[in-house]
């Protein structure tokens, strides 16, 4: 198979989360000369795929094979890789297949490399990821196996392919405050402590408001309000308490610590309850590493663009990584249709990624 009809036959596998449709064990049969290693947990499927060349670094390329559900509206059948009007439409196009067929079809094709290279792909990335790449990892690291470096294609550039790439990622932080209030007679106020009076004056120095300045590769963590909800949907009766729900996608300059800080500064003298989780966790690859200069030469070398460094975005599979000294960095197609009606993209990017990627294995050294 060439890369173009991979990456169609994949389109056509049916893999909402955390179904796999079948990909991981075509994808072992693919690739038949390497070893093939199975962690599958609570019914999600994950596999981790290596073969060591010769003495060496060990260089990575992750993915996901599961895509969100198609929903409705589709002007073709998303579980078709349809041709028209200069792209190819599908559900996972973008996200992440391209990616996944792309360096799949560059280690196929790999007759020689100076270490070890692997691929781990996982079937429950757009779900909780509970079971998912994380697992493939705790069996490396108890293997002694885990990669040096390691590149996870997910879409990543903006308006042309080749313009960037993820050199990190920031974290994201979920709070929930109750204010404690007293309930009581909307006709008598003044028998009753009315927590949405308490919050109201406060909340124009929260929502929205940044809480570090960022620096050259975060944005700043901004504090963003995503729920207030209080009373009993009635208009003579005002709320016992209110809850509101926010989310701080956080740089490397703030921590829990400062969130609960800026929290505690803004609801001073007020009664209340924080309660704060932590999905992920942000983090930067050093841009001065050889995986960064080495993807760089290797994106610039096919495309011409000199790919500007970025940690926007959401999070991806490889915040997992970073943590275990890993070198992460993200590279795929144009990201401007993930998850959404008639996702496509394009037959010469799918076809650039291949080469990216064949290029950075050859040119490894």
């Amino acid at each position: 198979m060439k890369t173009l009809e991979l990456f169609k036959y994949m389109i056509e596998q049916k893999s909402e989360t955390p179904d796999d449709g079948g990909l991981l064990d075509f994808i072992e049969s693919y690739l038949d000369d390497f070893k093939a290693v199975r962690v599958d947990v609570e019914g999600v499927k994950n596999l981790f795929i290596y073969k060591k060349f010769s003495e060496g670094e060990h260089l990575c390329f992750a993915g996901h094979v599961d895509v969100v559900p198609a929903g409705s509206g589709w002007d073709t059948n998303p579980y078709e890789a349809v041709e028209k009007d200069g792209y190819i439409y599908g559900r996972g196009t973008q996200d992440m297949k391209s990616g996944v067929a792309a360096f799949v079809q560059a280690l196929k094709e790999t007759k020689d490399f100076k270490g070890t290279l692997s691929a781990i792909l996982t079937s429950d990335e757009e779900g909780e990821g509970t079971y998912g790449t994380i697992e493939v990892l705790k069996y490396l690291k108890e293997s002694s196996m885990l990669p040096d470096a390691a590149v996870v294609a997910e879409p990543t550039c903006e308006r042309e392919f080749g313009d960037a790439i993820k050199v990190g990622r920031r974290g994201s932080i979920n709070g929930y405050i109750t204010i404690k209030g007293k309930q009581g007679h909307a006709a008598y106020p003044e028998k009753s402590v009315n927590p949405i009076d308490l919050i109201a004056p406060r909340l124009s120095n929260m929502a929205g408001v940044d809480i570090d300045g960022g620096d050259e590769f975060f944005a700043p963590s901004k504090f963003v309000i995503t729920d207030i909800r209080a009373g009993m949907q009635v208009t003579n009766v005002t709320p016992n308490e209110l809850k509101l729900m926010f989310n701080v996608r956080n740089t490397t300059l703030t921590s829990q610590k400062e969130v609960r800080e800026f929290v505690a500064k803004n609801l001073d003298g007020l009664d209340y309850e924080l309660k704060l989780t932590q999905g992920s966790y942000p983090f930067k690859t050093d841009t001065e590493t050889k995986l960064v200069r080495n993807i760089d030469s290797a994106i610039e070398k096919v495309t011409r663009i000199r790919p500007k460094h970025s940690t926007a975005g959401g999070t991806s599979d490889a915040r997992h990584m970073a943590p275990m000294g890993i070198d992460v960095v993200e590279f795929g197609v144009i990201n401007d249709t993930i998850h959404a009606v008639n996702e496509r993209t394009t037959a010469k990017e799918v076809e650039s990624l291949y080469e990216v990627f064949k290029n950075l294995i050859d040119t490894w050294e």
